[in-house]
C-alpha cells in the first residue's frame, strides 16, 4: 500500500480513539502533513511528517508504514517514529490547596482558583 487518508491512518495507528475524532481534528486545523494544513482526505505516504494536536498534547510523528486497518498497539507503534516533545510533568502547575471540610471558598479563594484556571464544581 503506497498511500492512505490521514484520518484513517491516525485512527489505525491509535493516535485518535475514533476515525470521526481524527476527521474532526483535521477539519479543526489540528493536523498538519509536511507543515501544511490537512483535510481528512489528504493522502499520506511513508516518509511524511504528521503533526497532530489532540487531548492538549502535540504529537509529531514520521510515517514509516502506511496501514488502513486498525491493528494492535505494539504493531501500531512500528508504523511511525515519534519525534514529539515529552509531556510536561504533572506537578508543573502551581497548587492552591484548601483544607478538606473548610467549607465554601471565600471570595479571595475563588479569585485565586479562577486565576490558576482550576475548574470549580457548580455552586462553589
Amino acid at each position: 500500500m503506497e498511500f492512505t487518508r490521514v484520518d484513517r491512518w491516525l485512527w489505525s495507528v491509535r493516535l485518535a480513539k475514533t476515525r470521526s475524532e481524527a476527521a474532526t481534528a483535521c477539519r479543526g486545523g489540528h493536523v498538519r502533513v509536511n507543515d501544511r494544513p490537512a483535510k481528512p482526505a489528504t493522502n499520506i505516504s511513508a516518509g511524511d511528517t504528521v503533526r497532530v494536536r489532540m487531548h492538549e498534547r502535540t504529537r509529531i510523528v514520521e510515517v514509516t508504514n502506511v496501514i488502513q486497518k486498525r491493528v494492535g498497539a505494539p504493531q501500531a507503534q512500528t508504523c511511525y517514529v515519534d519525534h514529539s516533545p515529552p509531556p510536561p510533568p504533572r506537578g508543573a502547575l502551581p497548587v492552591f490547596a484548601r483544607d478538606r471540610g473548610a467549607g465554601r471558598p471565600t471570595k479571595r479563594d475563588r479569585r485565586m482558583l479562577d486565576q490558576l484556571g482550576v475548574l470549580r464544581p457548580p455552586g462553589s
